[in-house]
């Protein structure tokens, strides 16, 4: 909640100076912001899930910057050599490319940091990944929206608002379970797990491409809700609880008193 008022509230601040001073100059900054708000949002309530083992702050940071910076490079390039050879750019292809982009950051950490491989901190990591995506995609959208409207700001709030909104049930989403699989199939290598892998991965990329194809409101409440509802669903269930300590029982002394006491008096009557 914190990160969500502030966000928006220093959206509403740069807007209100756009709106008073009429400078250009700070369209930027009111679309990063925009764009960033909702998913920093959801990333920051994702981070605090696994209790015991959460993970720090400079990974979570570094996969949502890396992760957004090449996922959305990855997916243009892939995205354009695919419209090159055909001609068109099917929707399915689209999915493909962007959610196999996403998963080069969370591959990556996978690989470089061997020390956590839990499917929740594998989702963490995927969510912040597919954070940074979204927040860059979202600026790409806002800044085409500003300048084909000839610098509407209601045009520029609309992509925002909306893209903004959809985010968690889309792209934070979907990378955060197939990051979540890969870490668990990682952990525990076997023809299952992979075979849970591949089938997450083919379950989001139809998402995504469904998502892209119908494009109309009540699609987008369903598909987000079927996204949203199964990343909650993963993140309670990948909980790690945090190791309660429990602290050795005292002896009891009258306890240990009886037993001398017993001990001395059947030694006599023993002897």
């Amino acid at each position: 909640m914190a990160v969500l008022l502030v966000g928006v509230g220093l959206h509403l601040l740069v807007l209100e100076t756009l709106a008073g001073t009429g400078t250009v100059t700070f369209v930027p900054a009111l679309i990063l912001l925009g764009a960033s708000v909702a998913p920093a949002t959801f990333l920051t309530f994702a981070q605090g899930r696994p209790a015991r083992r959460p993970v720090p702050g400079s990974v979570v940071g570094v996969a949502a910057l890396l992760g957004g910076v090449i996922g959305v490079v990855a997916a243009g390039w892939l995205e354009y050599g695919t419209l090159h050879r055909l001609g068109v750019l099917p929707m399915a292809l689209v999915g493909l490319a962007e959610e196999t982009a996403k998963l080069i950051v969370p591959a990556g950490v996978l690989l470089l940091w061997r020390r956590h491989r839990s499917p929740a901190q594998g989702l963490v990591i995927g969510v912040a990944s597919g954070t940074g995506f979204a927040a860059l995609e979202t600026v790409g959208y806002a800044f085409a929206a500003f300048v084909g409207s000839q610098g509407s700001l209601g045009a520029v709030e609309q992509t925002l608002l909306v893209r903004g909104l959809t985010a968690p049930a889309a792209h934070l989403a979907w990378t955060g379970l197939t990051a979540a699989a890969l870490f668990t199939f990682a952990a525990a290598p076997g023809g299952r797990k992979l075979a849970a892998f591949l089938l997450t991965f083919a379950a989001t990329v139809t998402l995504h491409t469904c998502w892209d194809t119908f494009g109309t409101r009540p699609a987008y409440v369903f598909i987000g809700g079927v996204s949203l509802g199964w990343v909650l669903l993963r993140l309670h269930l990948d909980r790690e609880r945090p190791a309660v300590f429990r602290a050795p029982a005292e002896p009891n002394r009258d306890t240990h008193h009886d037993h001398r006491q017993f001990a001395e008096v059947a030694g006599s009557e023993h002897l």
